[in-house]
């Protein structure tokens, strides 16, 4: 048991933490999108842009793209720096953001603001740069085509296969206002006899409704509008697993894709509570077939339990969470399905999936496709299905990352694909006209077509139904990292890695380990001395995707670096490893995109000092540029016969020695195996489920009052997880490895509040839990709100210089009717002078316009036409006052006096009738 640390909120001197909803993400950067410039702290400037609008509780950060935004599956995240905001809500016009400012922390400190979505930079168009010496044209060569597997999935089977849809009443879903509907299209074999497995797909986040050029993310769709049919996008998936004798289904998920912007965890809970909803209707409907729908009805009788659930990007996320509520029950308070469970997940198909609470199921098998040049989730965070299962429960379940070069997030769905799609769509990936990517640019040596690309999906989908609900081993070299190719998929470059099934005896950096000649780095850290990667590094990693904190314990790799070969890295777990019974050591080793040749050898030395080299791996990057996630691990396998010839004793094996044999170079060590083939049967073992929920009180006038953090762990047995609590005020977190038993109080997180009279924001006390050994997360983010409930005090102005010489600022003082316990920001926006003549682009400081509205002098116009310009005082906490300049210029031009007006806004933005005025008049200084 652990107590955080004690949160007053009267004592936080700047805004809550970043907690808002996950909003809309796109595919790639508007293609006219500017790069941000720093902000004028001096003038309270923001970057071309952005705004603040609003007062009080309602200010928001707003910020407007020059480009339409489209509707996708990464949160769009605003930043200060490297410093998270928080996760902005989506306009219904497709390019503005808005960002409630009581959400923000140090918000007085808004510079180098900018857009992310799945780990890419939305407001700045970069150039391409390709990392790991080699030039543009070596990057776009994709590798050498590997062995053909003994068994190819992609082939269609000997079924017919039959079509048809069904629409049910729509459902409710807890925390949704909308009913979301209940509508699938069937693919099914034509002549199947017996029960037959059941494939279930599920889309991800995706625009919902169009009409024209136009889509939107309404729900229900307006009248004269239409509904985008995602779940129609799986069919020729659907096909090929329907003539292999599967029953098949894709379900709509457009009611959740409009509303998922004010779910904390993104929508992974309801689109699980969607995926059981059908599930319970066709375990119905095998029961008692005459009640099923007519398509179902001439179907083969689906077998429930042998089901295989397909998701692509926030579907991957939902279908996982579908497989882990099946085995480990949510609370009913936040669950859309209440049922029994009548129904076995065998296994997942992960396409270009969100894991925004990275939550793996270590039980249930899983196969990840990860699109080399996916412009969505770009970060490839699906990466942590794989790596995050890892010494978590049994690890017998086969956890398999899919690396397809070449591929994007949207052309695995043809209703997201340009000339095959009914509404409007397009290619993800961003492209820049003037710096063609040569790695994912349409029309490279990389660069897979549509069709091409969803051959291969169609093949790897096939691959896992065949090796988790058939059962058939011979598929798994396709799975696994033993690098072999199905021919269907030609001519795309699939590369595989995996952890679970056979392997054992792990070399995990992430426990108690030691590094000699190398080092232990972290994946997620500030610290570019402690980062595995550095912020000068060109391109990311999947294994380094950042998660809701600035730094992760435990989550970590080795890290080689060499300038000469023979240079030695030793890695020594803290207890010996076993690798009785296995055949070969099996390394996950990272190396830089586009470099060659990377030679390792490998030994052991056991605890009696006896030691072996097994042989030596070569290791070769993806191809890859500063646009892509290439820094992803190769699987290397070396026997272990030559320790077997040395009289090692497997049984306690004391180190494991890297010994690079290139001239120089880089690499990073994500695990090691022991491996033997086969896939063995998966045992799902009982676990405790911990969930974390959100409770708002008020702060209250007087008194101090304690909190708890709402937090609930069911299930059976125990097991650790690891508790980050956030600081409001910083965003720090503190961070408690904990054990965790079902209805124990293991996870206890007082937030002591202190009321008083005065204003201050509402304040999000969050805690975030991550499972590290024989638990399951179910919601990995909760925590207090403290509700502000205080009036703002009124806002007053008083002149100090608004008549003056030009040349000269003018200075007004901005009062407060009382003191507040945070910064107070009143807001002015411009509006045209009531008569007389009006100050121009021209009579103001150029520097200083740019600075607050990302605006030239020319052509010169009145300083009301100005897009977004506004003035804005900085009014410290426990402070009644603060001053405000407007910079002017003196010129040789002969000028009547001219005036400008600013005007306080109301909390939408809008001027305020009847409010304070900020005014002032230039003479002309001859």
């Amino acid at each position: 048991m652990f107590r955080a640390r004690r949160i007053w909120v009267t004592a936080a001197a700047v805004l809550a933490m970043a907690g808002g909803s996950p909003g809309l993400a796109q595919a790639a950067p508007p293609s006219d999108a500017r790069p941000t410039a720093a902000a004028d702290d001096n003038n309270g400037g923001l970057p071309p842009g952005w705004r603040i609008t609003g007062e009080g509780d309602a200010r928001q950060l707003v910020w407007r793209s020059t480009a339409p935004v489209a509707m996708g599956d990464a949160r769009v995240d605003f930043y200060a720096g490297d410093r998270l905001l928080g996760h902005p809500t989506p306009g219904k016009d497709g390019r503005t953001y808005r960002l409630d400012l009581e959400r923000v922390r140090t918000a007085g400190k808004l510079t180098d603001l900018h857009v992310r979505a799945g780990g890419r930079q939305l407001d700045a168009a970069g150039r391409t740069e390709t990392p790991g010496g080699r030039s543009a044209a070596a990057a776009a060569q994709p590798p050498a085509q590997l062995p053909a597997n003994s068994v190819d999935p992609g082939k269609p089977g000997s079924y017919r296969t039959a079509t048809g849809e069904y629409d049910l009443d729509p459902v409710k879903l807890p925390g949704f206002p909308e009913p979301v509907e209940m509508r699938a299209v069937v693919v099914a074999p034509k002549g199947a006899t017996g029960q037959r497995p059941l494939a279930l797909f599920l889309h991800g986040r995706h625009a919902t409704c169009y009409k024209g050029d136009d889509v939107t993310g309404d729900w229900p769709c307006p009248t004269g509008t239409k509904s985008i049919p995602s779940y129609r996008g799986y069919l020729r998936d659907q096909q090929l697993l329907a003539s292999q004798g599967y029953v098949t289904v894709s379900i709509s998920a457009n009611g959740i894709n409009a509303q998922d912007y004010a779910a904390e965890d993104g929508g992974a809970q309801a689109r699980s509570s969607l995926v059981r909803q059908h599930l319970a209707r066709w375990a119905d409907w095998a029961a008692n077939p005459a009640s099923a729908p007519a398509v179902v009805r001439n179907a083969p009788k689906a077998d429930l339990s042998r089901v295989l659930l397909v998701g692509h990007s926030r579907g991957g996320e939902g279908v996982n969470r579908a497989a882990m509520d099946s085995l480990y029950p949510p609370p009913a308070a936040q669950d859309g399905y209440h049922g029994p469970v009548r129904w076995h997940i065998r296994g997942t198909v992960l396409i270009g999936p969100t894991i925004f609470g990275q939550n793996p199921v270590a039980d249930v098998p899983s196969a990840t496709i990860l699109p080399g040049c996916d412009g969505d989730v770009s970060d490839l965070q699906g990466e942590v299905f794989v790596d995050g299962t890892r010494s978590v429960s049994n690890g017998k379940a086969l956890h398999s990352a899919v690396y397809v070069i070449g591929a994007n997030h949207n052309f695995f769905n043809t209703e997201w694909t340009p000339g095959q799609a009914q509404a409007p769509s397009d290619d993800d990936f961003y492209n820049d006209p003037e710096h063609r990517d040569p790695v994912c640019s349409p029309g490279t040596a990389t660069r897979l077509t549509a069709n091409q690309q969803h051959k291969a999906g169609s093949t790897y989908i096939a691959a896992a139904a065949r090796l988790f609900v058939a059962g058939d081993d011979r598929v798994r070299p396709l799975l696994d990292g033993s690098g072999r190719r199905a021919p269907s998929a030609d001519p795309a470059r699939v590369l595989t890695h995996a952890v679970g099934a056979n392997r054992g005896g792990g070399f995990l950096p992430d426990g108690e380990f030691t590094v000699t000649g190398g080092r232990l780095c972290s994946a997620v850290d500030p610290d570019d001395h402690v980062a595995c990667l550095g912020s000068g590094v060109k391109g990311a990693s999947p294994h380094f995707a950042q998660w809701d904190t600035e730094r992760e314990v435990g989550r970590r790799a080795v890290a080689l670096n060499w300038s000469a070969p023979g240079s030695a890295v030793t890695l020594r777990p803290g207890t010996p490893v076993g690798l009785t019974g296995s055949k070969g050591l099996s390394l996950r080793v990272i190396v830089p995109p586009n470099s060659t040749g990377t030679k390792l050898d490998v030994s052991l030395t056991d605890t009696h000092g006896k030691r072996a080299t097994l042989g030596r791996v070569r290791v070769d990057g993806l191809p890859g540029t500063g646009q892509t996630a290439s820094y992803w691990a190769r699987e290397v396998r070396v026997p272990l016969t030559a320790a077997a010839r040395a009289g090692l004793d497997l049984k306690h094996v004391k180190s494991l020695e890297l010994t690079p044999r290139s001239t120089k170079g880089r690499a990073w060590l994500m695990d090691a195996w022991g491996w033997r083939p086969g896939t063995p049967a998966v045992r799902e073992a009982a676990l405790p489920r911990v969930d974390v929920g959100r409770t708002t009180v008020k702060e209250g006038d007087s008194g101090v009052r304690t909190y708890q953090v709402p937090v609930q762990v069911s299930g059976q047995g125990s097991g650790q997880v690891r508790v980050y609590v956030v600081d409001p005020a910083t965003g720090k977190t503190e961070q408690h490895l904990v054990t965790v038993r079902p209805g124990g109080h293991d996870i206890d997180v007082p937030v002591q509040v202190k009321g008083n009279t005065r204003f201050s924001y509402d304040v999000d006390n969050t805690v975030l839990v991550k499972a590290v050994r024989g638990a399951v997360i179910g919601s990995y983010r909760g925590g207090v709100t403290v509700e502000n409930d205080d009036p703002m005090p009124t806002v007053g102005v008083t002149p100090v210089a608004d008549r003056v010489t030009e040349g000269q600022p003018l200075k007004w003082k901005v009062t407060l009717s009382e003191a507040a316990d945070v910064d107070i920001y009143p807001y002015f926006v411009v509006q045209p002078v009531t008569g007389g003549p009006e100050l121009s682009t021209k009579d103001v400081d150029p520097a200083w316009l740019d600075s607050v509205s990302g605006e030239k002098p020319d052509p010169e116009r009145p300083l009301s036409q100005v897009k977004y310009l506004a003035l804005f005082a900085e009014v410290p906490a426990g402070k009644l006052s603060a001053e405000v300049n407007l910079p002017t210029v003196k010129d040789q031009v002969a000028e009547p006096a001219e005036s400008v007006r600013f005007q306080l806004t109301d909390d939408n933005g809008n001027p305020q009738p009847g409010g304070p005025v900020l005014s002032g008049t230039v003479l002309d200084a001859s």
